[in-house]
């Protein structure tokens, strides 16, 4: 093997080393989106604080196209969802900032809260448990501050 060949070959098996360590569908030039998912169940503001300081990091460290963030709600932690919650603003900064947060069905019922009684531009799922899992099989990160 001449001195060329045995570094194209080297060459061609770190090229295959790079592409077996992307995840599916991603590419040295279209690199994988980072998939985050929150789970916030907590009626703490301070929890919530916490959960949307590291969305907001997230954010900084990473290229908005190369992100999807996403914040699951259910629970106690339903209630920062309403539009007089003590947290409103900062849900509504990260809702302007591209995060999806989505509000669990189950427990508005369980709750007696309607759509109205939320904040505006948010999502609903039926089960925020459900959500998490599917989430996660889908390759997403979780955290839950």
């Amino acid at each position: 093997m001449t001195t060329l060949t045995r570094r194209s070959a080297a060459l061609m098996g770190g090229a295959a080393l790079v592409a077996a360590s992307l995840p599916s569908g991603a590419s040295a030039a279209n690199p994988a989106k980072n998939k985050v998912v929150f789970q916030i169940s907590d009626a703490e503001p301070a929890k919530w604080n916490l959960a949307l300081n590291n969305v907001r990091n997230l954010q900084t460290e990473l290229p908005d196209d190369e992100s999807d963030l996403e914040v699951v709600v259910y629970g106690p932690g339903i209630g920062m969802l309403k539009g007089d919650s003590p947290i409103a603003s900062r849900v509504a900064d990260a809702l302007k900032n591209g995060v999806k947060v989505v509000a669990c069905e189950n427990t508005m019922k369980g709750m007696k809260l309607t759509y109205a009684d939320m904040l505006p531009n948010i999502g609903y799922v039926p089960a925020g448990v459900v959500e998490l899992m599917r989430k996660q099989q889908q390759g997403y990160a979780y955290i839950r501050p």
